[in-house]
């Protein structure tokens, strides 16, 4: 085997529309149901539901090719086929799903038609002295030869059985023509059911005879223009064989008489014209759907391996010559397929395969769906006649018909799947392209967006929306942490860094840092978003970021800051509370005592000093969201409340245990009279692994004053939060 492509070598062969998507579909959909199966679904169903079936089963691959002419024609399409039209557009972890299954569906299915030819062969030499086995080899091999070569020399060997295939069909259209009678049509219009041939069960036996589409659809990296060729070749090999499956219902029905229509027998080879040319349709109708398998399993297995979602395929990535035929993927195939020929009996196999062919169609359709209904202007495909909802109907189509076939199987599938899919996702693999989900988010937030615009504001429907004005956050990480567990998933926060200085100057720098913090935000998986302001001075800054921050319902609500100790930025730090404040924002001040590196939460309770009922309802509200994070979560919360000393301590008890009824919060309560509040808290405070404290910022000219108050809170162990409640929370929502 030589890899590397020499000087000599030609051009790559490629394929146009009849060679290299029309015939592989056609053969592969014209198979063996068409002739030893297809009478027994006439015979138990009729004519009229014979009709209703194919119609059904038509109307799903019609629906799939609509789908692949729509995907395929909105996007440059490369090899893989099936597997590069979902992953491209449902993301690599749909596509590595479908991929695995459609690959080991193709690799099987050839030994399936390789049997098939077998029984054919069996048939025609019944005294034949080699054995099943022997024979199906043979016929891999040759099978195996035939495509190791290259595509050119399979299609032209397409070709050829194409032409006995349609003198096969010619044959039985004479022949059964010939003995059309109205009696026997009359006779057979209706269904005969029996106990183990119902509606359901005979659409599940003809149902495979339209799963064959894929074949071209494979051959994508082969085409000249896969954009032109898959829509036009895949609908005209639908309606070809619609129209052929049509006739030949018609023919049956008219031409045959029930009891032989359900008989032993070999009944298109007895009413055609030619029953040695009936031979060669099955024998080349089986042949032609093993050849296209093999050509399109090895091919979807190197478009997997160059994508490098799972490494250890990545030896299948080369080709070989010019055309870098998938020669390595070919081997594991005929591999495969050989496996199965020297299993014998497949029939429990034969259903996982049908699955496997129609949740590839199934997430096809899905995929033409998510893309049309998305409303992603990127979504542009030059073929038209296709609509969301119809490609919808395809795929809820697709998965009921896996659960009319077999539920086990079915289900089996699914779950198979959705290991599969858990897996890859887990991996988190980085590819080269885009996919439809971020289309997705972005619409479903903007119908979000505009519904909340519409919606009245209810302090039942507060959730904290902070922005952390924690500078790189990769300095100061505990803010961004103590930002995430007050929100604790069910809110919003923003990490936000102020840069000094002209924005004509620091363009490219502001860029740099926004990237940085992206970066950062990703590789600790903090949920939040970034944002980065440059302004000369910093409390035009704060304020262009309070009123312009978020959009509609999603604007910031509360700002939260490091509490600073440093005398030469005690102004700007004054400064920013009190524009928070004026901009009637709450606030929260953090002042870590492990200083700015992450924080490992400590053991110890949750501790809230009661004070004023303003901010000591947002503290509990805050309390109460550090218990929902997963690191807080077995973290009790105590309410230590001073009060004077001769205080009702037991009426001001029931009052509060009466409020954390009404607010659904679990807490535990100790009322302390005391004359020193602080000395009470430090008492009743321990174990503690953070205490809430209230505190009002007060008006502008004032504001270091009002916060003097707070640096004997600071000698307390542990870490302190500051909170100001601007009045938007309340805990009787």
């Amino acid at each position: 085997m030589n890899d590397r492509t020499g000087s000599r070598d030609p051009g790559p062969t490629k394929f146009g529309t009849f060679g290299g998507v029309f015939t592989p579909s056609l053969l592969t959909i014209l198979g063996v149901i068409m002739f030893l199966r297809f009478s027994t679904v006439v015979g138990y169903a009729g004519l009229w539901n014979a009709l209703m079936i194919l119609a059904a089963g038509t109307a799903i691959s019609l629906i799939t090719g609509l789908s692949i002419a729509s995907v395929a024609t909105n996007m440059r399409v490369e090899g893989g086929g099936a597997y590069y039209l979902i992953s491209r557009s449902l993301g690599a972890e749909f596509g590595g799903v479908i991929a695995i299954f459609f690959f080991i569906a193709q690799a099987i299915a050839v030994t399936l038609y390789v049997v098939g030819f077998t029984e054919a062969i069996l048939s025609f030499l019944p005294g034949s002295a080699l054995s099943p086995r022997t024979i199906g080899t043979i016929t891999n091999i040759a099978v195996f030869v035939c495509v190791y070569i290259g595509a050119g020399w399979t299609i032209r060997v397409q070709y050829v059985i194409l032409g006995v295939l349609l003198l096969s069909i010619l044959s039985f259209f004479i022949g059964a023509g010939a003995a059309f009678s109205p009696e026997v049509l009359r006779a057979n219009l209706g269904p005969k059911w029996s106990g183990d041939y119902s509606l359901f069960s005979v659409f599940a036996l003809f149902f495979p005879a339209v799963t064959g589409i894929m074949a071209g659809v494979n051959m994508s990296g082969d085409l000249r223009d896969p954009g032109r060729s898959i829509p036009r070749g895949t609908l005209t090999a639908i309606g070809v064989s619609t129209f052929i499956y049509a006739a030949i219902t018609v023919l049956l029905a008219a031409g045959v008489r029930r009891a032989e229509l359900l008989g032993p027998g070999f009944v298109v080879k007895d009413h055609a014209f030619s029953p040695i040319l009936i031979y060669a349709g099955v024998i080349s109708a089986t042949l032609s759907s093993a050849l296209g398998s093999m050509m399109g399993a090895p091919r979807i297995l190197q478009a997997l391996a160059r994508d490098d979602i799972f490494r250890h395929l990545r030896w299948f990535a080369r080709g070989s010559g010019s055309s870098a035929e998938p020669r390595r993927a070919i081997i594991v195939t005929a591999v495969i397929a050989q496996m199965g020929v020297l299993a014998g009996d497949l029939n429990t196999i034969a259903p996982v395969i049908t699955m496997f062919f129609l949740m590839t169609y199934a997430t096809v359709n899905l995929a033409c769906f998510f893309e049309g209904r998305s409303n992603n202007p990127s979504f542009r495909p030059t073929f038209r006649f296709n609509h969301w909802s119809v490609a919808l109907l395809g795929a809820l189509g697709c998965f009921g018909v896996m659960f009319l076939i077999n539920t086990i199987w079915a289900s089996a599938a699914l779950v198979l799947g959705g290991a599969f899919f858990f897996l890859i996702a887990r991996a988190e693999v980085r590819v080269k392209w885009g996919d439809l989900y971020s289309g997705l988010a972005y619409q479903a937030a903007r119908r979000a967006l505009l519904r909340l615009e519409r919606e009245r504001y209810h302090p039942k429907n507060w959730r904290p929306s902070i922005l952390a004005l924690s500078g790189g956050a990769y300095n100061r990480l505990h803010l961004a942490q103590y930002a995430c567990w007050c929100t604790a998933d069910s809110g919003i926060v923003s990490i936000a860094q102020l840069i000094r200085g002209d924005l004509s100057h620091l363009v490219d720098r502001r860029r740099e840092a926004e990237t940085i913090l992206r970066r950062f935000i990703l590789k600790e998986r903090i949920p939040a978003f970034p944002v980065v302001i440059v302004e000369e001075d910093i409390h035009a800054a704060i304020k262009a970021l309070l009123q312009c921050q978020g959009i509609g319902g999603m604007r910031p609500n509360t700002v939260l800051l490091g509490m600073s100790r440093d005398p030469e930025k005690a102004d700007v730090f004054y400064e920013t509370i009190n524009t928070v404040k004026e901009m009637g924002r709450s606030l929260i001040i953090v002042a870590s005592h492990l200083g700015q590196e992450m924080i490992h939460v400590p053991e110890g309770t949750i501790n809230i000093w009661w004070g004023s009922s303003r901010n000591a309802e947002l503290m509990l509200l805050l309390a109460f969201m550090f218990t929902k994070s997963r690191e807080w979560a077995g973290h009790t919360i105590r309410i230590i409340r001073p009060v004077p000393p001769k205080a009702d301590v037991d009426n001001i008890e029931r009052e509060m245990r009466e409020m954390l009824s009404h607010a659904r919060i679990d807490a535990d309560i100790i009322i302390v009279p005391t004359l020193d509040p602080l000395e009470a808290v430090r008492k009743n405070m321990q174990p503690s692994a953070v205490l809430f404290v209230g505190f009002d910022p007060g008006m502008v000219n004032a504001g270091r004053r009002n916060l003097s108050h707070t640096r004997p809170v600071l000698d307390l162990p542990g870490d302190i939060v500051f909170v100001y409640n601007a009045g938007d929370a309340s805990i009787e929502a």
